[in-house]
């Protein structure tokens, strides 16, 4: 008796072991295929929002470096201000060396450029505080000998009116409910304005022109970097529109460092009395 070959139709799958049928599996999805993606593969953006700043502690712990390192960078200038301005022998030195103040200007330019434009040396450790040191150092350095043409009571006034201003505008920043980080066209638009009235006001001020026009620009540079100072400072909290990596914390130190002495420097350019 012949018996009939199975058809192909007829055919069922089976395992090794000669038991059951199996079947096989449906393809995944494309939600199933990609749910298994390493955090790798996400870009600093979507980091950001998804695993960084849902972890309130990192935010904490981000914050509190940065103004730990701020603190540092702001006792070195204080001590630096008060050397130039205290003592007559270093002041008279540096007054009479302007080769100083211009070298300490390209240091500070050179290592601006560095943390603000490149990533690597501003998130490798140590390079990025080595850089970040030098660039304390050399507009600290700026900054004394800025102060020791002006009347010491004049440098201690400005010095606390500096403090109250930060003070008040880091508080409200991180009170307020108003997201400053949204107004960044505002303050480009304000940045252009002040570029080209320092522009005109370089070829102005020797001629004696407009005698008031110095005051003037100080008050809107002051204006200005009061409202950076807040815009750093939000952007350093993490809660608005647009926020900043943690990894990018000596980027935000620098940042809120340089609205500071900027605010300083213009306060003094306002209120300060020259030496006679």
């Amino acid at each position: 008796m012949t018996q009939d070959k199975p058809t192909l139709a007829n055919k069922t799958p089976s395992d090794s072991s000669g038991g059951q049928a199996s079947v096989s599996p449906a393809p995944p999805s494309y939600e199933e295929a990609t749910a298994g993606i390493s955090e790798s593969c996400y870009n600093d953006e979507e980091m950001l929002t998804e695993f960084t700043w849902d972890d309130r502690n990192i935010r904490r712990v981000f914050i509190r470096k940065v103004y730990t390192i701020l603190l540092i960078q702001l006792l070195v200038t204080l001590a630096i201000v008060s050397l130039f301005t205290f003592c007559d022998p270093v002041k008279d030195y540096i007054q009479a060396n302007p080769g100083w103040y211009w070298g300490s200007y390209g240091v500070f330019f050179v290592t601006y450029l560095t943390l603000s434009c490149c990533s690597g040396p501003r998130r490798q450790f140590p390079w990025n505080l080595i850089l970040l040191a030098i660039f304390t150092l050399s507009l600290s350095y700026m900054t004394g000998m800025l102060s020791s043409f002006y009347n010491t009571k004049s440098v201690i006034m400005c010095l606390g009116i500096t403090a109250a201003v930060c003070l008040l505008v880091t508080i409200l920043s991180f009170q307020t409910k108003m997201d400053v980080t949204s107004y960044q066209g505002v303050l480009l638009i304000f940045c252009m304005v002040m570029f080209i009235s320092g522009l005109v006001l370089a070829v102005v001020l020797p001629f004696q022109y407009v005698p008031w026009l110095d005051t003037t620009y100080a008050v809107l540079g002051a204006i200005l970097f009061t409202m950076f100072l807040a815009f750093d400072t939000q952007l350093l909290m993490g809660n608005k529109r647009y926020t900043m990596s943690p990894e990018d914390y000596i980027f935000a130190t620098l940042s809120i460092y340089l609205d500071i002495i900027y605010i300083f420097s213009f306060f003094l350019q306002i209120f300060g009395t020259r030496w006679e």
